[in-house]
């Protein structure tokens, strides 16, 4: 349920500032309150140069590509509830990766789970991009950040899984920061608008989303499967359509709908015990 929220802080905000602007001063708050709490409670630190690297790769995926993928296809007028549902899609990617990567082994029910949902947004996205709702770009965009969060998922549990929690969030943010800051002074104009919205925006999604949800999604990696912890994700794309109903009044129709519940008994087959 949090997680969803952050699409709907990222329609929310973006009137008022660039993707890149914005995701940079949201990680840079973020790093700055977690560098203090870091300082004030002398946390552990990352035990060598080697293990902060790949929290920073895993920090890139996760807040560079991932985030700034939807913030970019929103801001290039995708609906909230669809890029949601793009990324949706992610616990099937890990599905099939975790056999080769982690050892996980992925049955041929869970093979017809993976083209089932894959159907299913197609469905989906064709949809909203013959009624003029996104474009190729944004929607392509989507599809990135998909990547970038099922590659995360998969790099966290196998190099970050033991990271010290708060100064590994810390190095990722900083990272993440430095990035969307390059992208923003290379492409953006940098200009904000200091709205009533926007800072409500921007304080929701450092303390709820930048500072909770994804805390809680790390130690839900360290104690769980990367595939069990990804199917979790399935659920932002109903909740994350809710609530855009109810703020933005956007609305599903017949196709899409079937396209969510054939994405759904995809993820289903994939995570079906015997």
């Amino acid at each position: 349920m949090l997680w969803s929220t952050g699409f709907i802080g990222a329609k929310l905000g973006l009137p008022y500032a660039e993707p890149m602007t914005f995701l940079a001063l949201r990680f840079a708050i973020a790093g700055g309150l977690l560098l203090a709490a870091v300082l004030a409670f002398r946390a552990p630190w990352p035990r060598s140069w080697a293990q902060a690297g790949h929290i920073a790769v895993a920090g890139l995926l996760l807040h560079g590509v991932y985030l700034g993928g939807v913030f970019a296809s929103i801001d290039l007028g995708v609906e909230a509830g669809v890029s949601a549902l793009i990324v949706g899609i992610q616990p099937l990617l890990v599905a099939a990766a975790a056999a080769p990567l982690l050892g996980e082994r992925v049955t041929r029910l869970q093979w017809l789970g993976l083209m089932l949902g894959l159907t299913g947004v197609t469905l989906v996205v064709w949809r909203k991009l013959g009624l003029g709702l996104g474009t190729p770009l944004g929607m392509g965009l989507s599809v990135l950040a998909l990547f970038g969060i099922a590659g995360a998922t998969l790099y966290q549990k196998r190099f970050c899984a033991d990271m010290p929690l708060r100064s590994g969030n810390m190095v990722q943010f900083a990272a993440a920061a430095l990035a969307t800051g390059l992208l923003a002074f290379l492409f953006e104009t940098r200009t904000i608008v200091w709205s009533g919205e926007f800072v409500f925006a921007l304080v929701w999604l450092i303390l709820v989303l930048s500072l909770g949800a994804f805390t809680l999604l790390y130690i839900l990696i360290r104690r769980g499967a990367a595939a069990r912890v990804a199917s979790l994700f399935y659920l932002v794309p109903a909740s994350t359509a809710l609530i855009a109903w109810g703020l933005f009044g956007e609305r599903f129709g017949p196709t899409a709908l079937a396209g969510m519940a054939l994405t759904a008994l995809g993820v289903a087959l994939v995570n079906l015990r015997r």
